[in-house]
């Protein structure tokens, strides 16, 4: 009797442990969604894919040539810059137009989205031959505005090897083409030895645009990746780095905010702000941005998804003339781990959008993050607000909390893939937002995860040098079967993957994901950026929609109108104005966005799905800063539909 009680004391503490273990199974054993439930949910969208016209190209490619101490990680090197903005660039009132990098290429594609008016113009490649260039440089992304202010849409071009290129759109052009546009510097300079490129070699991989210091016109952020140097320079071997850390590298290329100062029809010109970013956030391998406004300052806070550790939020504390943020972070509680909290993350933050996906008037946010089983399982991050209106979020901020609660484990969203860009918004304007994700690294034949895993664990002190990297070369597979993802939430308010019952589920690595209302039939389209693969672009087919408010907004000031015969300038975007639409089915908000995510930007129009059986005019609260930085806001009823409003001392509808 003695042995087998001493036998039992012996093996309590096991089997405490087996038991506490299952309850703690049981306990976070998240709910699902029954079959029946996701089948009905699917019903509710529908997409049809269809090809992008494409113009001719000089080269193919499937890797790139590198800097020599890259040689057996080209595919890594090669993993980025497939993009898609969606905007309206010929001024027809419609966003049917397309600016896309192509990887295959090292193209930047200007083309019209499929479907009715695909004929409009011939696709064409965006050239700069009037600029220095060299053969050691690649476009990384394409961020449309309206950089002059002449009331026509342009063109800034982001890429690894160079500082960014503007493309203003000329007053007299007749039709799109590459001749209607004129490339200029966005950093001022001589940069040019005999005709070719020496520059500073910026390797951006994250760009957005806001009026961050409230004096009424477009400022330009650029977060850089790796730190200056010749990445691309198969000649060269050295100068280059890979990050010092898998979770806190801070040894990246800097980051910038450009103030804008001056324009004329042919020109534009920006002034770096200096000083603008408190302590560490200067640095971070940067790969996506949101310049949103949180507290209703009409000044957007600005969030910096980095790579290989500490994500940022920063609120913004700007006044006209000098930009200045600082940092907040999440509140840690025992219950919350430190990467679950804002600005304290060590994951790889790939992308990043704001919307309201609660229907409280208060923006959350999803950051993308690699999330593989067997792989690096992180965490994508879905923020929700706790904030009860904006002043509060204020408060908090100016306290440097930030005012958010990660609840994507328990919401369904956590797990997806090799994330990258992310786009919240309502695709069947039932009036609840859904989380659209791309994701996949690099397609190839040889498995390389459990040398990618190996390097995860690796001692930060191996990590910079590339030499002890594992093989990444060309036919190397790391995730290149991940698809997009389409995350909806179910009635208990669980999010469901929908993309495999909707066609969505294609196994190629995505990186960009634009969204626009290409054909002005109230619902959202969506055109996806493929990494070494044709772009697609997904027509919304959705049956049964909800009503809708799609608002286009664009500032009064002395916008040409283009003379008789020229393409139309349909004003300058009001980017950063918001919206808020009351209902009875809830307060729903939206703003013009200057680019959030990745490489995908979506287009300068608030969209707003109002659900169902709302057929009466609306309440409406439109706010914005005029071309003099005043801020505005205005009340108004609208019937569902698209309404143009030119925003000056009062909202003018057109």
């Amino acid at each position: 009797m003695k042995t087998t009680l001493g036998w039992l004391r012996r093996q309590l503490p096991g089997v405490i442990a087996v038991v506490a273990i299952v309850i703690a199974y049981s306990v976070v054993q998240l709910p699902t969604v029954s079959s029946a439930e996701q089948e009905q949910m699917a019903s509710e969208y529908s997409f049809e894919p269809q090809s992008i016209a494409l113009p001719a190209a000089d080269k193919q490619q499937d890797i790139r040539e590198v800097n020599q101490d890259y040689e057996d990680i080209a595919a890594w090197i090669s993993s980025v810059g497939a993009a898609v903005a969606m905007n309206d660039l010929d001024g027809d009132m419609l966003s049917n137009d397309l600016c896309l990098v192509d990887t295959r290429t090292d193209q930047v594609i200007v083309t019209p989205t499929p479907g009715k008016g695909g004929d409009r113009y011939e696709p064409f490649e965006l050239e700069s031959d009037s600029l220095p260039m060299n053969d050691v440089m690649a476009p990384m992304g394409c961020v449309p505005a309206d950089y002059n202010e002449d009331g026509r849409m342009d063109l800034m071009v982001y890429m690894w090897g160079r500082t960014p290129i503007i493309h203003l759109a000329k007053a007299n052009a007749t039709e799109l083409s590459d001749s209607a546009y004129e490339a200029v510097e966005m950093v001022a300079g001589d940069n040019s030895t005999n005709g070719e490129y020496d520059g500073a070699q910026w390797n951006t991989n994250a760009a957005t645009v806001g009026d961050f210091d409230g004096d009424g016109h477009q400022d330009i952020f650029i977060g850089n990746y790796f730190p200056d140097g010749p990445v691309l320079d198969s000649s060269k071997s050295g100068g280059v780095t890979m990050n010092h850390s898998m979770s806190h590298a801070l040894n990246s290329g800097d980051k910038y905010i450009y103030r804008f100062t001056d324009a004329s029809a042919t020109s534009v010109g920006f002034e770096q702000a200096k000083g603008a970013f408190p302590g560490e956030s200067v640095l971070g391998w940067s790969l996506g941005a949101s310049a949103t406004d949180i507290d209703g300052d009409l000044k957007p806070e600005l969030y910096i998804a980095n790579d290989f550790g500490v994500d940022r939020l920063l609120y913004n504390k700007s006044t006209p003339g000098k930009v200045e943020f600082a940092e907040v972070r999440g509140v840690r509680t025992p219950g919350t781990p430190k990467s679950l909290r804002v600005g304290n993350d060590s994951f790889k933050g790939m992308g990043v959008d704001f919307g309201d996906l609660d229907n409280d008037g208060m923006y959350d946010m999803f950051i993308s993050n690699i999330t593989v089983p067997w792989g690096i399982q992180e965490s994508n991050l879905q923020f929700m607000s706790t904030a009860e209106d904006k002043e509060s979020a204020r408060a908090s901020m100016e306290a440097g909390e930030a005012p958010f609660d990660e609840v994507s484990a328990e919401a369904g969203s956590a797990w997806s893939g090799w994330g990258w860009d992310v786009k919240i918004d309502d695709f069947n304007n039932s009036g609840e937002q859904v989380i659209a994700q791309a994701t996949g690294f690099v397609k190839g034949e040889t498995n390389r995860w459990p040398q990618l895993q190996e390097l995860a664990t690796a001692n930060d002190a191996l990590v910079p040098n590339p030499t002890f990297w594992p093989n990444a070369r060309k036919g190397d597979d790391i995730g290149g079967d991940h698809t997009l993802h389409f995350f909806a939430k179910s009635s208990d308010g669980q999010y469901v993957d929908l993309a495999p019952m909707l066609g969505l589920a294609v196994p190629v690595p995505t990186r960009g994901i634009a969204t626009g209302d290409s054909d002005g039939d109230g619902l959202l389209d969506m055109a996806v950026a493929r990494q070494y693969d044709e772009p697609v672009f997904y027509e919304n087919t959705s049956p049964d929609p909800g009503s809708y408010l799609n608002l286009q907004l664009t500032l009064e000031g002395e916008n040409a109108t283009g003379a008789t015969g020229t393409t139309p300038a349909p004003g300058t975007p009001a980017i950063g104005a918001q919206v808020t639409v009351t209902t009875e089915n809830g307060t729903f908000v939206d703003r013009v966005d200057g680019g959030s995510g990745h490489s995908g930007k979506r287009s300068h129009e608030a969209h707003i799905g109002l659900g169902e059986n709302v057929s009466g005019p609306v309440d409406v609260k439109i706010e914005w800063r005029d071309l003099n930085g005043k801020a505005h806001e205005q009340e108004l009823q609208l019937e569902p539909g698209t309404h143009c409003f030119q925003l000056g001392d009062t909202a003018k509808e057109k």
